[in-house]
């Protein structure tokens, strides 16, 4: 995905590749170019953070899922003089989730005077900052339901792995037990929504599945037996004075038949969106992780959400 994402960012004229970092040593020395298979870019990977010194340098984050883990990272790039964009999913909207890591991370950006955006496709769109952005037209929003049914086929090797692909349905539960497997943030989206609708949810409660190929499945990166595991089903409820007022139902798995992304409203008007085939996760993460660096480079300093970050849209051609 960082590999995606570079290439996406120097397809604009305006970005200027000024550094790469890389904690892997066979990559470190290795010009940057190398790594997207293109000509030499002048810029060698190194291990180490430089400093920035000046404004208007923004570094891209596609190191992890984990906002423990990522949360040093982060604060180092404050230090150094960074905004950031990245693509952890738990910074989505951690506030409600890792509270005193969001609350660190937030003071450090606001010392440096930069912003910092966890962004991408799901979450940071499409099964959130989307559902927000629609309920714009509502007086009222009783229910919020978000599906998001991928065929992850076509996906990224790491992705299809993460979903837990031609694993057995026991190896898939531990798996899950171990906290090593599935989507990761959708309860974070959930808490966004809320956050938008000025809902307080006295519960977030998600379920993670596996789907279960009858066939065998040959789409993916490695064929899938019947009886294996093809993909994930996870859901995520967020509860309001015992009623489920949003609700999150995402299914990733190779050889899925009927892909869409759906947002339904139930409001006054009711709305529905449907995009026919999904969204392609990859180049779309690619895309707007490229597009919001103009967006976090007019934020307010701090920790920042994609509700409060000017829309960070696509270019035309």
């Amino acid at each position: 995905m960082g590999c995606r994402i570079l290439a996406c960012a120097l397809e604009r004229p305006e970005n200027r590749l000024v550094a790469a970092v890389d904690g892997d040593p066979s990559l470190v020395g290795r010009d940057a170019g190398e790594l997207l298979g293109r000509a030499a870019l002048g810029v060698r990977i190194v291990s180490e953070l430089p400093r920035s010194g000046r404004r208007g340098r923004v570094a891209l984050v596609c190191t992890t899922s984990s906002l423990e883990v990522a949360a040093p990272l982060l604060i180092a790039c404050a230090g150094a003089g960074f905004a950031v964009v990245t693509t952890c999913e738990e910074l989505c909207f951690p506030w409600a989730t890792r509270p005193r890591l969001a609350e660190r991370i937030d003071r450090a950006f606001c010392a440096a005077g930069t912003a910092c955006l966890g962004t991408g496709v799901n979450p940071g769109f499409l099964m959130d900052y989307l559902p927000a952005v629609l309920s714009s037209v509502c007086r009222r929003v009783k229910k919020v339901t978000v599906r998001r049914i991928q065929d992850a086929s076509p996906r990224r090797v790491p992705f299809q792995e993460k979903i837990g692909v031609g694993l057995t349905p026991a190896a898939f539960r531990r798996r899950v037990r171990e906290k090593t497997i599935g989507h990761v943030g959708l309860p974070e989206s959930v808490h966004l929504i809320a956050h938008a609708l000025a809902l307080h949810p006295d519960a977030v409660r998600e379920t993670v599945k596996p789907v279960i190929a009858e066939a065998t499945v040959t789409t993916g990166y490695r064929p899938v037996a019947p009886g294996q595991v093809r993909g994930v089903e996870q859901i995520a409820r967020g509860i309001v004075n015992r009623r489920e007022r949003i609700r999150l139902h995402f299914r990733a798995a190779v050889g899925e038949p009927s892909p869409e992304d759906v947002v339904e409203i139930d409001g006054d008007p009711p709305v529905v969106s449907r995009i026919p085939g999904g969204v392609h996760g990859d180049l779309a993460t690619a895309a707007i992780a490229v597009n919001a660096i103009p967006a976090v480079l007019r934020a307010e300093p701090g920790l920042r959400t994609m509700l409060d970050t000017p829309v960070p849209s696509g270019r035309g051609v």
